[in-house]
C-alpha cells in the first residue's frame, strides 16, 4: 500500500521513517558526481573550474558533517564558495537570501518566490534542479541498488510498524528506485521533495495519531538526526561506509525501541555517528 498523505492511515502504533539516498540505496556518490555537480557547471557555465567544482560539491555533499544537506542548501553553500574562490556569481545574495528565510525547501516554494519577485538566480536554480531530476532519473539501475540487509530489515518490522519512506528526492524518482528494487511493497507512504523538508514530513505524520516515543527515523545524514530531535523522535543512524554493518545491526536496535529500551543505545549510536562523519572522506 503506496497512499498519499490525505489517504493515508496509522495502521500500527510505531512509525519508522527511513531516508532513501544513501541511506537505504547505494546511489549517494554517483548521483551527486554524475548528476548534480555537472548540472550546476552546466548551468552557471563553469567547465574550465570542472575539477574543482566537482571536489567541491563531493565535499559539500557526501563526506563531512554537511552531508545530506538539501539540494538547495547545498546549491548556496557550493555559490558561495565559487564566488569567493573562482568567479563571481550574479544575483548570489537574492539566492542566499531565499535560502535563508524560507521554511520551506520545495520546488513549489521556490517557484512561488520566482513568482513573488522574479529573479535570474532564482530561476536558474530551479532549472538546475528540474536538470538534475532529469539527468538522476536517467542513471542506470546498477548505480541505484540497495544496501544489503534493507530488505531483511524492513521484512523484521512489517508486522509491528508502519514503514514512510522521507527523502528530499522528487517522489517520482524514490518511487520508481524502491519499484525498481522490489522494496516498495514494505512502504506504505513515501514523502518526498514536493512536501518540503524531512522535519516537516516528519511533522505532519505525527498528526495522524503515533506517539513520539515510538517513532524512530532512519538516516545517514546529520539533518536526519535534526529532523528527529526536532520532532522529538528517535533515530537510528545509518554510517557512511560502514552501511552493511548498519543495516545488520537494525533489526536488534528495533527490538529495543520497541521495549522503551532504546534511548541508550541512540546516545551511543549517535555520537558513533558524528565521529564517523567528522572522520571526512573515506577510503572507499
Amino acid at each position: 500500500m503506496n497512499a498519499s498523505m490525505n489517504a493515508f492511515k496509522k495502521r500500527h502504533d510505531f512509525l519508522i521513517c527511513v531516508d532513501s539516498d544513501g541511506c537505504a540505496i547505494d546511489n549517494l556518490k554517483a548521483k551527486h558526481l554524475l548528476c548534480f555537480g555537472p548540472c550546476l557547471i552546466r548551468e552557471w557555465k563553469l567547465e574550465k573550474y570542472r575539477e574543482e567544482i566537482l571536489a567541491l560539491w563531493e565535499r559539500i555533499n557526501l563526506y563531512g558533517l554537511t552531508r545530506g544537506i538539501h539540494r538547495f542548501r547545498a546549491l548556496a553553500l557550493a555559490l558561495e564558495e565559487i564566488n569567493e574562490r573562482l568567479m563571481p556569481i550574479p544575483g548570489l545574495s537574492e539566492y542566499t537570501a531565499w535560502v535563508e528565510r524560507t521554511e520551506d525547501f520545495s520546488t513549489a516554494s521556490l517557484e512561488e518566490q520566482i513568482r513573488r519577485t522574479p529573479s535570474a538566480i532564482l530561476k536558474k536554480a530551479l532549472h538546475w534542479s528540474e536538470q538534475v531530476n532529469r539527468a538522476v532519473a536517467g542513471l542506470p539501475w546498477t548505480e541505484k541498488q540497495f544496501f544489503e540487509g534493507v530488505d531483511e530489515s524492513l521484512s523484521a518490522i512489517a508486522d509491528t510498524a508502519d514503514i514512510a519512506v522521507v527523502s528530499s528526492v522528487n517522489q517520482a524518482t524514490v518511487t520508481a528506485e524502491w519499484q525498481h528494487g522490489g522494496l516498495s511493497h514494505h512502504v506504505d507512504l513515501f514523502l518526498c521533495q514536493e512536501m518540503g523538508s524531512k522535519a516537516r514530513c516528519i511533522a505532519r505524520l505525527k498528526e495522524k495519531g503515533y506517539t513520539e516515543s515510538r517513532i524512530l527515523m532512519v538516516g545517514d545524514a546529520p539533518g536526519d538526526r535534526a529532523s528527529a530531535e526536532v520532532n522529538g523522535v528517535a533515530f537510528y543512524p545509518i554510517l557512511a561506509g560502514r552501511e552493511k554493518e548498519s543495516w545488520k545491526a537494525f533489526p536488534g536496535a528495533i527490538r529495543q525501541f520497541c521495549k522503551g529500551e532504546y534511548q541508550p543505545l541512540e546516545r551511543r549510536l549517535s555520537e558513533e555517528f558524528m565521529m564517523n562523519l567528522a572522520g571526512g572522506k573515506s577510503d572507499d
